[in-house]
This record gives structure tokens, C-alpha cells and sequence, in this order.
């Protein structure tokens, strides 16, 4: 496998979402539902979410008739997704027991590079049932143009990306990263639809990333004023070219040689 983006080795960007769970639910965009539509292809479909959040995607597979496991390393991330009364087991993957379980169906939204591929895809495979998939998604929502290069110039300025830029990179990373493991054959599938937010909305958004949550307090607070007076009262308009990475077992592990 080549070297590839680790982002899964910084550890407190990892595991700092806890502190912002309740904003994460709810400034966090759901997935578009053309895509979910694709996952969920019949009702009682066995779903395994990893790194599942506050259940954003879980909720959005069983709103459309799937039996959903969630498994979520934070715990306050996973109380947020138990209050939607579906069923959690706070682990890391790579530590997580299935204990004979299997899936019609495995998911990450948004998640897939906090873990070990080399640890991780081999145990996914072995995860699934016949005919099973293994998908990972992304929300990548850009702002318009000017306004997407002067926020960018911004957050430049304090050492961060955007949210959009890191989607960006972390699927393109998750691509290679699957396209040079012999396990899985990959389909990309591309869903892109028009959203506007409003300032505040876009701000609260951009301040659930973990490059901005590890920002010290006062450094947050000038970010966060910079960019609201750029943005002005107008808010985002923005396209999100939502990507998932549909993946089949092309050789179970057993039968390598």
C-alpha cells in the first residue's frame, strides 16, 4: 500500500468532537436523499455504521427501513445518537468486537480516515455477508466562487483548511487507499445538490471540524469574527458534491494464497 494521508495517528484531533456533539448534530448536513436511497435497498437491510457521530447517517438509514448498529469511540457523540433511540456501542473500530456478527451493509459518513486501512479493511471484509458492501461517504459542500477563495485565504491565515478541503482530501485519500488494497473493487458514485445557509449556520458548521475545534479559544474567536464580518449578513451559497465509494469484496482474505 502506498504512503498515504494518516490523519487517523493525530489523536486529539481524533477524538475532540466530543466537546462540540450537540452543534455536530446539528450543524452537520445530512446526506443527500438520492444517496440514501442507494444504501438502504430494502427494509430490515443489516447496517454496521462506524465512526457514526451523533447517528446522522445512521438515522437517515433507519428513517428509510434499515436495522442499524452504530459503533462511535466518543461517548457524548454517542448519547447524542442514543437519544434517536438507535443502538450504539462506544469502541474504536479497531478495538470493537463483532462477536459472530455480520452485515448486509457497512457505512462511514464522514469517517473512514480515523482509522487504520491497514487494520481496518481487512476486518471489513470479513465483516460482511455475501453480496454485502462496504460504503464511505462524504458531504463535500463548497461555497460559491469569489466567496469559497477569500474564505479559504482566511483560514489560511491561522494554519487550518476548510471543511470542504478536508472532505476533499480525506475521499481522495480513502480512493487510493482502496484502489491499491486487493479486497475490494470501488465504484464512485457523485450526488450533487444546491444548498444556502445562513451565516451564522455556515460559521457553527465550520467550528465542528476538528482543525477548528483543536484551535485555542481565542484563536476560534478571531476566525470566527474575520470570517463573519467577510460573509456579512448575505450567508453561503453552496453546492455539496456528496461522494460515496461503493465497495465490493473482490477476494475474501481466506483465499489469498
Amino acid at each position: 500500500m502506498p504512503e498515504l494521508n494518516r490523519v487517523f495517528t493525530d489523536r486529539r484531533r481524533a477524538e475532540s468532537f466530543g466537546s462540540v456533539a450537540s452543534d455536530y448534530d446539528l450543524y452537520r448536513p445530512r446526506y443527500p436523499a438520492a444517496l440514501i436511497s442507494r444504501l438502504a435497498t430494502r427494509t430490515g437491510i443489516r447496517v454496521l455504521d462506524v465512526g457514526a457521530g451523533t447517528g446522522i447517517l445512521s438515522a437517515q438509514l433507519a428513517d428509510a427501513g434499515a436495522d442499524v448498529l452504530a459503533v462511535e469511540p466518543d461517548e457524548q457523540m454517542a448519547a447524542v445518537g442514543r437519544a434517536k433511540g438507535i443502538l450504539f456501542e462506544c469502541s474504536t473500530f479497531e478495538d470493537w468486537q463483532a462477536g459472530g456478527r455480520t452485515f448486509d451493509l457497512i457505512t462511514f459518513g464522514q469517517s473512514f480516515h480515523w482509522v487504520d486501512p491497514a487494520l481496518a479493511l481487512p476486518k471489513l471484509a470479513s465483516l460482511l455477508n455475501p453480496d454485502a458492501r462496504l460504503v464511505l461517504a462524504w458531504n463535500r459542500i463548497k461555497p460559491a466562487e469569489p466567496l469559497r477563495q477569500e474564505i479559504e485565504s482566511i483560514t489560511a491565515e491561522f494554519g487550518v483548511t476548510t471543511p470542504a478541503a478536508n472532505s476533499a482530501n480525506n475521499a481522495e485519500t480513502a480512493l487510493q487507499t482502496l484502489l491499491h488494497t486487493s479486497d475490494f473493487a470501488v465504484e464512485r458514485i457523485e450526488i450533487s445538490e444546491d444548498l444556502h445557509f445562513s451565516t451564522a449556520d455556515w460559521l457553527n458548521l465550520m467550528f465542528t471540524h476538528s482543525n477548528h475545534i483543536i484551535l485555542e479559544p481565542e484563536t476560534q474567536t478571531e476566525l470566527r469574527q474575520r470570517l463573519q464580518s467577510m460573509i456579512g449578513d448575505a450567508g453561503i451559497s453552496a453546492t455539496n458534491n456528496a461522494l460515496a465509494l461503493d465497495c465490493s469484496v473482490s477476494i475474501k482474505p481466506e483465499s489469498r494464497g
